[in-house]
C-alpha cells in the first residue's frame, strides 16, 4: 500500500473535492483518498500493484482538475524551489486579471442598464447593443472558468458550484439577448421584455473577487508549512579526500563528514564525531533554549549553530531527515479529514442538485402565482437561489481550521498525525503515563550524598566516581557523570574488581573503597550500624542506595534514582486543572513508582505493569467509558500507544513509539500534551463556529433568495447582493480559521 500526495489546481469549491474524491474511490486499487480543497491536495492511499501512479493522475486530469505526479511534486521539498508556491501565484496574477476586466466592463454595464438613476449617463451607454457588446466578455472570458468546470462535471455526470454559477447567469444573459435582439418573441407570449446583463456580469465579477479574497487569505494557512520548507540549508560543507568543500545539500551523503561554523545552519541530521557547541533547535522542537551537544551527540539538519565550530557525520539526507519527515507529517495531517467533516460532506454531496431543484420550484411557483411582473421576479429569484447557495463556506469550515492548527502545532513541536487525532485529543478525560522517560529523565542520576564521618561530600563522591569509572553500569555511570559536574578530578583505578549484583571493589591513590550493597559491606567487614536509617528513608523515596568505604571504613552513602524532568510536575498540575486524570504505568515496583508520583502530584499508581500487558491497561478504561491518552517513549510503550483513543509519543524516544503515537511531542516535554488538548480544543471551537455560520448562512438566506418573505414584508434578494454575501461567507470561514495562527502553547 502506497500514500501519496499529489498537488490538485483548479478546484472551485467543496463539491469539487468531493467529486474527485467519489471519482477516484471508484478505480479498483484505491484504498483510501482525502482531497483537501482548502490545501489544493489529494492524499491517495493505493495498492502499486493494482493501479498506477500515472493513472491516478488521469483520473484527476479527466475530471478537468490540473494535477502535479507526487514525482514531481517532491521537487518542491528542494531547498529554494516552491513549486506550490508558484502556482498559487500564477492563480492570483489571473484571478486580478480577470476580476480588473470584470470590474471596468460591469461598472459600464451597470452605469448603461440605469440612466434614470445617472443622468449624465452618455447616450451610447444606454443601446442595448452595446450593453450586449460589454457584458459577453465578462460572461464567457472573466467566467470562462465557470462554463469550463460546467461542462467538465456535465460529462462526468456529476454537478458542482460551476453548475450553479453557469447555469444562474446564463439564465439571465440568455433572457437578455433574447429580450435585446428579439423582444417581440416575449411580447406575444405576454411577458415583460427586460435586460439584465448587468445581474450576470456583476454576478461573475463578485463571486471572482470573493475568489480572490478567499485565495490570499488561504495562503496565510499553509504559511506554516511553508516556513517548515523555508528552514533547510542550501549548501553544505563536506569533508572529503582531505579537503573541505561547499557542496548542495541534495548531494550530501549518509557518511559524509561535515563541517558547521558558528552562525551556520546545520545542513542534514548526524552525529557529533568532533568538537562542542550550543545549537538552537526551537524551529524544530519548539524549544528555545539553546541546546548544548558535544561528540556522540545527535544534531538535526535545519537547526541553527550558535557558538562553537564542530563536526559530525551525516546519518540522514533527504526525506529521511527530521525536517522531511515533520513536513511529510504536517502535510498529511493537513490533507485528512476530521470525523466533524463527515457531516459536511454528506451534505456537499446533495447539495447542489438539491439547490438546483429548490431553484426550479422557485421559478414555476413565482411564474404560477407571483404578482406581475411575473417572469421577472420568477427569473431573477432563480437566479437569486443558485447564486447564494454556494456550499464553499461548508467545505472549508473543517480543513481550513485544521491546516491552520496542524502548522501552528508543528511550529511549536506538537506533531499531530491526522486530523482525527486533533480532534479527539479535546475529548481526552484520562491520560495514561509512563514513568521511565517520560515522567522521568530516563536515566539515573545522583540525588544525595550523605557523610557518615570527617570526609565532605566531594571526597566521597571523588572516591565512588573514580572506584566506578570503569564500570559499565548505569549507576556507576551516574556517579561519575556527577562528579564531572562538579568538575572533580578523578584518578585511575587500581586492581577493580566488579562483583555482580553487589558493587565494586578498587584502590583509589592507595586506599581500598568499596561501593556497592549492605551485603557487599558486611562480607568484607566493613561495620554498617548508623547507616539502616538513612538507608530506609532513602529507598522509601524510590532512590537506590549505595554505601561508600574507605580502608573499611564506612563513610558515607550516595543514592541514585531516574529523576523527574523538571517539567513534569508542573505539567501534570496543568493537565489535573484541565479535568484530565493523570495516571503512571510503570513496570518498576511500587515503592518507586509511588514515589516519583508523589513528586509530581499523580495520585494513581499502576506498578509492576508488564510490557505486553500495557495495552490491556488502556482497554481496561477504555472499558469503563473514558476517552484515554498514553504517554510513552519506548518500543514496549508502542502497543499501549495504538491501543489508546490518542497516543502521545515523546520525541526523544524510539522510532516506534513515534510511528505508534498519534501526536509526537518533538521536546519530550510532558508540557506539550497540555498544549496539545489546548490547540485541540482551540482548533474544534473553531471548526464548530465555523460550521455554525456556513449552515446558518446557507438555512437562513437560501429561502430568503427564493422568495419566502416577499408575501409578509415585501423582501427579496437581490442576485448581486446574494453574489456578494456569498463571497463574504467563504472569507470569514478562512480568516476566522486563520486566529489560530494566535494561539498562545
Amino acid at each position: 500500500m502506497k500514500k501519496q500526495i499529489f498537488e490538485v489546481s483548479g478546484m472551485d469549491c467543496a463539491s469539487c473535492a468531493m467529486n474527485i474524491e467519489i471519482f477516484l474511490r471508484k478505480i479498483n486499487g484505491v484504498a483510501k483518498v482525502n482531497v483537501n480543497f482548502a490545501a489544493g491536495k489529494a492524499a491517495v492511499d493505493y495498492e502499486e500493484t493494482k493501479v498506477s501512479e500515472k493513472e491516478i493522475v488521469a483520473a484527476i486530469k479527466k475530471l478537468g482538475y490540473g494535477v502535479l505526479s507526487a514525482d514531481t511534486a517532491e521537487m518542491q521539498h528542494a531547498p529554494g524551489h516552491d513549486h506550490e508556491k508558484m502556482m498559487r501565484e500564477q492563480e492570483l496574477v489571473a484571478l486580478r486579471r480577470k476580476v480588473f476586466v470584470g470590474v471596468g466592463l460591469s461598472l459600464l454595464v451597470f452605469w448603461g442598464s440605469f440612466p434614470e438613476w445617472f443622468p449624465w449617463t452618455p447616450g451610447i451607454l444606454m443601446n442595448k447593443i452595446v450593453i450586449f457588446l460589454l457584458a459577453t466578455p465578462v460572461q464567457f472570458w472573466v467566467g470562462w472558468q465557470f462554463y469550463r468546470g460546467f461542462f467538465i462535471a456535465l460529462k462526468n455526470k456529476i454537478a458542482n458550484m460551476d453548475t450553479l454559477i453557469a447555469v444562474g447567469t446564463s439564465a439571465a444573459y440568455g433572457y437578455s439577448v433574447v429580450a435585446a435582439f428579439w423582444p417581440e418573441i416575449f411580447q406575444r407570449a405576454g411577458l415583460e421584455v427586460n435586460i439584465y446583463f448587468d445581474t450576470a456580469a456583476i454576478i461573475i465579477t463578485l463571486i471572482l473577487l470573493g475568489r480572490l479574497f478567499e485565495a490570499r487569505a488561504r495562503a496565510g494557512t499553509s504559511e506554516a508549512i511553508k516556513k517548515l520548507m523555508g528552514l533547510r540549508a542550501k549548501t553544505a560543507r563536506v569533508v572529503r579526500g582531505g579537503e573541505e568543500s561547499d557542496i548542495p545539500v541534495e548531494d550530501v551523503a549518509v557518511g559524509d563528514i561535515v563541517v558547521v561554523r558558528p552562525g551556520e545552519k546545520i545542513p542534514v541530521d548526524g552525529i557529533v564525531v568532533l568538537g562542542n557547541t550550543s545549537i538552537d533547535e526551537s524551529m524544530v522542537t519548539g524549544e528555545s533554549m539553546p541546546v548544548t551537544k558535544e561528540a556522540g551527540d545527535s544534531v538535526i539538519g535545519a537547526t541553527i549553530n550558535k557558538f562553537g565550530s564542530f563536526k559530525f557525520r551525516a546519518t540522514k539526507v533527504g526525506k529521511d531527515m527530521v525536517l522531511s519527515q515533520i513536513i511529510e507529517l504536517v502535510l498529511r495531517a493537513q490533507g485528512s479529514k476530521a470525523p466533524i467533516q463527515r457531516l459536511a460532506d454528506k451534505v456537499t454531496a446533495i447539495f447542489v442538485p438539491a439547490v438546483l431543484g429548490i431553484a426550479v420550484v422557485t421559478f414555476i411557483v413565482w411564474f404560477i402565482f407571483g404578482p406581475a411582473p411575473a417572469f421577472t421576479f420568477a427569473l431573477l429569484n432563480f437566479v437569486g437561489v443558485l447564486i447564494i447557495a454556494c456550499p464553499c463556506a461548508l467545505g472549508l469550515a473543517t480543513p481550513t481550521a485544521i491546516m491552520v492548527g496542524t502548522g501552528a502545532g508543528a511550529q511549536n513541536g506538537i506533531l499531530i498525525k491526522d486530523a482525527e487525532s486533533l480532534e479527539i485529543a479535546h475529548k481526552v478525560n484520562v491520560i495514561l503515563m509512563d514513568k521511565t522517560g517520560t515522567i522521568t529523565l530516563g536515566k539515573p542520576a545522583l540525588t544525595d550524598v550523605v557523610p557518615f564521618g570527617s570526609l565532605p561530600e566531594n571526597e566521597i563522591i571523588y572516591l565512588a566516581a573514580s572506584a566506578e569509572k570503569n564500570s559499565e553500569h548505569p549507576l556507576g555511570a551516574a556517579i561519575v557523570e556527577a562528579a564531572q559536574k562538579k568538575n572533580i578530578a578523578l584518578e585511575e583505578a587500581v586492581n577493580f574488581e566488579a562483583v555482580a549484583g553487589a558493587g565494586v571493589k578498587a584502590e583509589i591513590g592507595g586506599r581500598k573503597v568499596l561501593v556497592g550493597t549492605k551485603q557487599l559491606m558486611v562480607g568484607q567487614g566493613v561495620g554498617v550500624a548508623g547507616s539502616e536509617v538513612k538507608m530506609a528513608e532513602l529507598e522509601e523515596q524510590g532512590k537506590t542506595v549505595m554505601l561508600v568505604s574507605a580502608e573499611n571504613n564506612l563513610v558515607g552513602l550516595i543514592a541514585v534514582a531516574d529523576t523527574p524532568k523538571a517539567s513534569s510536575k508542573s505539567a501534570i498540575g496543568s493537565l489535573r486543572k484541565m479535568g484530565i486524570e493523570v495516571i503512571m504505568m510503570t513496570g518498576d515496583n511500587q515503592k518507586t513508582a509511588e514515589a516519583i508520583a508523589k513528586e509530581v502530584g499523580i495520585e494513581r499508581v499502576i506498578a509492576k505493569v508488564l510490557p505486553e500487558n500495557k495495552a490491556g491497561e488502556v482497554k481496561k478504561l477504555q472499558a469503563e467509558g473514558k476517552i484515554v491518552a498514553m504517554a510513552g517513549d519506548g518500543i514496549n510503550d508502542a502497543p499501549a500507544l495504538a491501543t489508546a483513543d490518542v497516543g502521545i509519543a515523546m520525541g526523544t524516544g524510539t522510532d516506534v513509539a513515534m510511528e505508534a503515537g498519534d501526536i509526537t511531542l518533538m521536546r519530550g516535554d510532558l508540557a506539550g500534551i497540555a498544549s496539545a488538548i489546548k490547540l485541540s480544543k482551540m482548533t474544534m471551537k473553531i471548526i464548530k463556529q465555523n460550521l455554525f455560520w456556513a449552515y446558518a448562512y446557507n438555512t437562513i438566506l437560501i429561502p430568503v433568495a427564493a422568495g419566502v418573505l416577499y408575501p409578509f414584508w415585501g423582501i427579496l434578494l437581490n442576485p448581486i447582493l446574494a453574489a456578494g454575501a456569498m463571497g463574504l461567507s467563504s472569507i470569514s470561514v478562512v480568516t476566522n480559521s486563520l486566529r489560530l495562527k494566535r494561539v498562545k502553547l
